[in-house]
């Protein structure tokens, strides 16, 4: 009996450690990136050129996807205002799909964008992966990131710690409950994954 008993106190030990190393990883993440990110147009400094981090489109029920359009229509303010000169749009393009695509048409077309200052990479598979083709292919590093507040937390994260000067602005977010809570448990273990790498120099292979 009494193995036993130390067996389930190793076990519930081991629990305690990992959701405090959990727990710090998410407040080194917030740390790196405190005070970088902005959701008012007015506030946040220019930079040379905007990463619009993908989503898809469209939702599975055929409707418009609300975080889709509203990275958007931050990106638009970006330009509009003067913030930013250049836009990248990254996502992921797979047969039959194609977020960059998706987004360059919809900043022409519905938000009055140049096409010309609009680069595409359809390579952005991963927050990782469009941080690293913003560097390395594209050679960016004055960058505004634009996606969601919960999402743009772990992307700077990458971003600070390859060296960029980057900044956040945050798009609307969805706050439907469920959208709301999914998204924000899902970023606190993406965020730990996030320091898993950085701290091992893991590249996240596509």
């Amino acid at each position: 009996m009494k193995k036993v008993l130390d067996l389930l106190k190793s076990f519930f030990n081991l629990i305690e450690i990992g959701i405090l190393i959990m727990i710090l990883a998410n407040i080194w993440v917030f740390a790196v990136t405190n005070g970088k990110t902005y959701t008012k147009i007015s506030k946040i400094p220019p930079r040379e050129t905007a990463l619009v981090l993908g989503t898809s489109p469209k939702m599975k029920s055929g409707i418009s996807n609300p975080y889709f359009t509203s990275r958007m229509d931050a990106t638009a303010l970006l330009y509009h205002h003067g913030k930013i000169k250049k836009i990248i749009v990254s996502g992921e393009k797979s047969k039959g799909y194609d977020e960059p695509a998706a987004m360059k048409d919809y900043l022409i077309y519905q938000e009055g964008v140049p096409e010309n200052i609009i680069i595409e990479d359809p390579k952005g598979f991963k927050t990782q992966t469009s941080i690293k083709n913003c560097l390395q292919i594209y050679h960016q590093k004055d960058v505004i990131i634009v996606s969601q507040g919960f999402h743009n937390l772990r992307a700077l994260f990458y971003a600070r710690n390859s060296g960029m000067n980057a900044l956040g602005f945050d798009a609307q977010d969805v706050l439907a409950n469920k959208s709301y809570y999914r998204n924000q448990s899902r970023e606190f273990l993406a965020r730990v994954v996030a320091v898993i790498y950085y701290v091992f120099n893991i590249e996240r292979k596509v």
